[in-house]
Order: C-alpha cells, then sequence, then structure tokens
C-alpha cells in the first residue's frame, strides 16, 4: 500500500498573492512544509499539485531543485488535479496537504494514517467535525474512493475543494480523528496577511529549530497570546464559503482606504459580504464575475456611464484603431477640436469647451473658471451634502498650491479654513433660500443640477437665471450625469433655461474616461487668467470615445428609448406595490428611477432583494440606470424574478422577520440622487 501525501499549491492566491513562495526565515513556506511533512515515517512519497498558470513557474522550478515531484493540472478543478497527481506516482492512499499549512505536523500526520489504515475506512479527517486548530488539516482517503468522486460529481464546489462528494452521508464509508480538547478556534493557516505574520513569528521564535511540534506551538499560544492576536477574527475555512470577488474585495480594503476609488462601487451599498465586487467581463448589460458567473446587470450600470451598454461595438472599435495609432503624443490630438465643436453645435448657447477625464475634475475645472471670470470667491451650490467639499475645496482662495500640497491656511483633511465662508449650500427647489444667501454673501457663482430626485417647482429654474443674470453671477449647471439621458444633450435644454457653464461626464464617453465643461465665451476665456492643465487632459481615447458616442446616440435617438424604457419601469414598479399593497417613493429621471419602501425597513429589504435577486443572476437593488441594452425580454424576465420578493416584502410587513432571511449585514445607506 502506497502512501501519498499530495500537496496543492499555487501563486494565484487571491486573498494572499505567492504565499507558498514567501519567505519565513530565509525559506519559502512551500519548503518548510515539505521539510516538516518529510519527517514523516508514514508517508512514502510527497509530491506538490499545481496549476497550468505561468504564475506557478517559479513554484515548480523551487520544488523540483527541492528534489520532490511537481505535478500540474487544472486551476479549478482540484479534484482532476489530484487524480493526475495520485495516478502519475501510483498512490493506493492519498493524504491531502494544503500548502498554505506550514506548521503541518508530522507526527499528528502519522497518527491520522495509522488509524486510517487500523479502521479501514475509505476517508478519514481530523477536521469534520474540526478539533485542532486550523492549519494542521489532514484528511486521508483512498485512490478508488477519490476516483469514484471523480466519476460521480460535476458540482463546481465538489471539484474546487477536493473533499466534499467523500463526505456526502452514506456514501463512503468515513471516520474522523478527533482532539481530546476542541481547539478549532486557534488559527495557525496562512490565507491572508495577517496569517503570515503569526505563523512567521512562530517560526522565528523557534528558529533555527523548524520541527518543532504542535503541541509547542499550543504552549507558546498559552504563553505568548498577543503573538497570535491578530489574525484571531478570521473565520475558519471563510475562503471556501467566499468567491473570488470577496475574497479579493476584502484584500483591496487592506490596502485601499474604503476598498476602491469610487464609494458607489463599494461592496457594502449593495451586499455586504456577499456582493461579487470585480468583474471579469461586461458586454450589453451582463457582467461576469471573477468566477465567471454571469449576471444581467439591472442596477447602475458601471455607475450610469454605459447608456449604450458595455462594450458597444462601435465604440469600441473607434477606440482600438486610436489606441493602434497612438494615445499620446508631443502634438495635442484633434479629435478634441472636433468634440468642442459637436458640444458647441448640441448646445448653441455655449462658444467654448474644457476637456477632463472624471466628474471631480470637471466640477473643478467649472469653479476654478467661474470664479475667475465672476472676481468672486463665494459659491452657492445645491448638491449633496460632503460632494461639495471635494469638488470645492482644492479650488478656494489660495489655501492650497496647484500641485496639491498642504498650505497654512488648511485644516488636516484638506479643506481650508476658510471653507464654512465661501461655499454656501441651497435646497432645490427652495429659491428663498437661494435668495436670501444671495443677499447676504457676495456670491459669485451658482452651481446646481438641474433636476434632483424632483423636477423644478414654481419656475424654480428660470427664477434662478433670472436671478444670476440680475446678479452678474454665473450659473453653472451640473450635467454630469444628467447629460444626454432625457435629452440630446444637456438636460436644461427641455427645461429652456440656458446657464453662463455646463459640465457633462458619465455618458459621454460610454464608459470611456471623458468631461466636458462648455460655457459662454467671456466665461470661459477667464480660464486663461488661472492655471488649469493636466498631461493627461490631453490623451486621445477619451474623445474619441465621446465623438462615436455622440454618433450612435444621434442616430439612435438613445434618450428617448432610455426614458421610455424607464418610465416603463416605474410604471412595473408600482404595479408590483399595488399587487401586494406596499407603499413606494419614486425618485429620479426616468432613466435613472429608482425607489424606496415606505417602511422603517427599508435598507434591509432592499438588501433582500439584492441578495435573492443576485442568487438568480441579477445585481439589482432598488434603482436603476437604464441603457439601450435592457431590452423588453430582459425588463421582462427582470420583472417576473422580482415579483415574489415583493411578496416576501409583504410578509415581512405583516411580522415576518426580514434579518432572519438576510446572509449577512444590511447594506450601507447609499445616496438617492443621481449618482
Amino acid at each position: 500500500m502506497k502512501v501519498v501525501a499530495i500537496v496543492q499549491a499555487r501563486m494565484g492566491s487571491t486573498r494572499l498573492p505567492n504565499k507558498v513562495m514567501k519567505q519565513i526565515q530565509g525559506q519559502p513556506m512551500i519548503e518548510l512544509l515539505l521539510s516538516r511533512l518529510a519527517k514523516s515515517k508514514e508517508i512514502d512519497q510527497i509530491v506538490v499539485a499545481t496549476s497550468f498558470d505561468e504564475r506557478n513557474t517559479q513554484l515548480i522550478e523551487h520544488v523540483r531543485k527541492l528534489g520532490y515531484v511537481c505535478v500540474c493540472g487544472s486551476e479549478n478543478d482540484v479534484l482532476d488535479r489530484y487524480i493526475a497527481a495520485a495516478t502519475e506516482v501510483e498512490a493506493d492512499v492519498v493524504v491531502r496537504i494544503t500548502g498554505d499549512c506550514p506548521l503541518i505536523d508530522p507526527l499528528l500526520v502519522d497518527k491520522a494514517i495509522n488509524l486510517f489504515k487500523s479502521q479501514g475506512v475509505d476517508y478519514l479527517s481530523n477536521t469534520s467535525p474540526a478539533t485542532y486548530p486550523d492549519g494542521l488539516d489532514t484528511e486521508i482517503f483512498s485512490l478508488s474512493a477519490l476516483k469514484r468522486a471523480w466519476s460521480e460529481t460535476q458540482e463546481e464546489f465538489d471539484r474546487e475543494h477536493v473533499t466534499p462528494y467523500l463526505r456526502r452521508p452514506g456514501l463512503f464509508k468515513t471516520s474522523v480523528m478527533v482532539n481530546n480538547e476542541d481547539l478549532s478556534g486557534l488559527r495557525w493557516t496562512v490565507d491572508e496577511p495577517a496569517d503570515y505574520e503569526v505563523v512567521k513569528g512562530v517560526f522565528e521564535h523557534f528558529s533555527p529549530n523548524i520541527y518543532f511540534h504542535w503541541d509547542e506551538v499550543l504552549t507558546l499560544q498559552h504563553a505568548n497570546p498577543s503573538l497570535f492576536e491578530i489574525n484571531r477574527d478570521i473565520i475558519r475555512n471563510e475562503g471556501a464559503s467566499m468567491s473570488t470577488g470577496q475574497k479579493l474585495w476584502k484584500r483591496a480594503k487592506a490596502v485601499i482606504p474604503g476598498g476602491n476609488m469610487l464609494l458607489s462601487k463599494r461592496a457594502e451599498m449593495f451586499l455586504p459580504e456577499q456582493w461579487p465586487a470585480y468583474f471579469s467581463k461586461a458586454k450589453g448589460c451582463k457582467v461576469w464575475d471573477l468566477d465567471g458567473n454571469e449576471y444581467t446587470d439591472m442596477t447602475i450600470m458601471g455607475v450610469g456611464t454605459n447608456l449604450l451598454g458595455y462594450g458597444h461595438p462601435e465604440v469600441d472599435a473607434a477606440v482600438k484603431q486610436i489606441v493602434e495609432f497612438g494615445n499620446m503624443s508631443t502634438l495635442n490630438c484633434p479629435e478634441e477640436v472636433y468634440l468642442a465643436e459637436k458640444l458647441i453645435e448640441i448646445h448653441p448657447w455655449a462658444d467654448m469647451v474644457r476637456f477632463a477625464r472624471s466628474g471631480g475634475e470637471a466640477n473643478a475645472i467649472a469653479i476654478r473658471i467661474a470664479r475667475a471670470a465672476s472676481g468672486k470667491d463665494k459659491v452657492a451650490v445645491c448638491g449633496y451634502h460632503g460632494w461639495h467639499d471635494w469638488y470645492l475645496s482644492a479650488n478656494l482662495g489660495e489655501d492650497k498650491s496647484l500641485d496639491g500640497h498642504l498650505l497654512p491656511g488648511l485644516q488636516p483633511n484638506g479643506v481650508p479654513r476658510s471653507l464654512k465662508d465661501t461655499v454656501f449650500p441651497f435646497n432645490y427647489n427652495n429659491y428663498e433660500e437661494l435668495e436670501s444667501l444671495v443677499n447676504r454673501h457676495d456670491i459669485g457663482v451658482i452651481k446646481m443640477e438641474v433636476v434632483r430626485n424632483m423636477g423644478p417647482e414654481n419656475n424654480f429654474l428660470h427664477k434662478v437665471r433670472e436671478l444670476a443674470t440680475a446678479r452678474g453671477i454665473v450659473l453653472i449647471f451640473d450635467e454630469c450625469t444628467s447629460g444626454f439621458r432625457q435629452t440630446f444633450g444637456g438636460l436644461h435644454k427641455l427645461y429652456g433655461v440656458e446657464p453662463d457653464m455646463a459640465m457633462f461626464g458619465k455618458t459621454l464617453g460610454n464608459g470611456y474616461a471623458i468631461t466636458a465643461t462648455i460655457g459662454r465665451k467671456e466665461v470661459m476665456e477667464a480660464a486663461q487668467s488661472t492655471f488649469i492643465s493636466s498631461s493627461f487632459w490631453t490623451e486621445r481615447i477619451g474623445p474619441t470615445a465621446a465623438l462615436k458616442t455622440l454618433e450612435v446616440m444621434e442616430r439612435t435617438r438613445s434618450w428617448e428609448y432610455v426614458t421610455e424604457v424607464g418610465l416603463n419601469i416605474r410604471k412595473r414598479w408600482q404595479s408590483l406595490a399595488e399587487k401586494y399593497n406596499l407603499e413606494l417613493e419614486h425618485w429620479g429621471i426616468p432613466a435613472l428611477t429608482g425607489y424606496t419602501f415606505k417602511s422603517e425597513n427599508a435598507l434591509a429589504y432592499k438588501t433582500l432583494i439584492t441578495q435573492e435577486m443576485l442568487a438568480k443572476g441579477y445585481l439589482a437593488g432598488n434603482s436603476v440606470y437604464v441603457s439601450t441594452a435592457h431590452t423588453q425580454e430582459i425588463v421582462d424576465s427582470y420583472f417576473d424574478t422580482l415579483d415574489p420578493l415583493f411578496g416576501l416584502i409583504k410578509e415581512c410587513e405583516e411580522g415576518r422577520n426580514v434579518m432572519s432571511m438576510l446572509n449577512g449585514p444590511v447594506c450601507h445607506a447609499g445616496f438617492k440622487r443621481l449618482n
């Protein structure tokens, strides 16, 4: 009976990349594991099983240099990888060890092998149930049992995790090795950076000896618990239930403040601990996560950037051609001139254009130009609490240098101490509030969205325009989100009100980075009196994508389609609410339509919908940013799936506990805004 230990290891770990080759006391972790495991008296051969992936080249070369057999197999079908490895070395019995367990104890492994032999079982482990510290996991099974599992199961989970099928009740003769004390809460494995620090500390404590036993590590933990403190909150076998995206999101939050670059895309805004978080591919209104799962996007569609759907063929083709010709040069790209002329053609009141690549940049540029044009620092802004801080703070007074360095006039958070004296928020549709601000302060700029969650009332926009004209104030319309969704151009065209400046973004490049600030000549020329410049505002991809996007929009009259579909979606939400006797509050323009349940449990209900729709293949919440890729068939299927969930919410309104149906925390509150 040939007993072979197969150590599965790879370099592409999601939570801690390259972990098996990370150095501990001058040796790669995999080398320490193999050296310790080689002390086993019951194992006849040790094999490392990795995958066909270029990233594993370093691992393969090192293992073979040490004298061990290394077999390559499937990246995701690890069960198949084990079959290949066991067959190649003619194993009768397989001992499964994972490469993230460098503290594996050969004495404990031998004890398990002897128990397996004496009991005559097909499968034995010390993990079902777990009573030993996480990191000493040992599974032993016959090759015949493994081959049976390989031939009988096609479930992805079984094949990725090798042994779940062997543990199914009634299929195989199984046994478990149990410790006399439950120590399953101790964590000695390496999945995350905190784990690595703990295990590295253990080896450093016993250095230069690497052959200490697990009971010595236990004694060390009792004597020096602080050494083991930093990873104690990580859940045992958490990785088995986490998607690749969730693992990467957890890793991201350790190195990126907040986890990513945009609040609206944080996983906690949708479905904490369950949201896929990252995509591998997007096309039309379909998105594929890092595990290859396909979802229909019935939520924010790239935060409103892809009005023509993901990967529009004409836009992508134009960009690919430009990439081939070259994106940057010492000379300027001609497309910025063509795009400027097109935007002025669409908005005859405007004369000049400046380009950037993000909405924040466009807002900052517009404010800076407007201040220079008016000769006044004070701004009345109608927007979301806190947003005006980062849009405006870098442009207030003389407290910040052009390269963003903190100067004496700044607070530690980077906001000028004078911010409260220069920026004055006012509420949409409250003309009297704005007029009072203008009367009490020397306002030089009014910046606002054309529409908030609801449209203007009592001639609000016209009154604002008249006030700005009468007082010599520069009026800016922020159309970064609303532009090109209900008209071909700015939403202000629908209301017959012309600003002095307007910003466009989001839909302008259909997913490619481009924003525009347009305005009257007498205002825009003030840009020459203040330094506004950036290298990457001159790249070629953004203007090229925008020109093609505008061409497709104009030809297909996309704004009419997304408005019609959005109105239909809103109507059908309301019909579901009436069917189940629920109350909704609707908000947003039709193409950016959303709703909220009128209930104290509204956020929990939103989380429930996201959770259940995700399980059925939808990215969904309580809003839909409509694209031309949202066909009638897709919308119909979405509502067929959503209908019973409104029924569940009705049950909750009648007493059922919504929290008992959630598989994780309630999502964070977002912005009820035109995002």
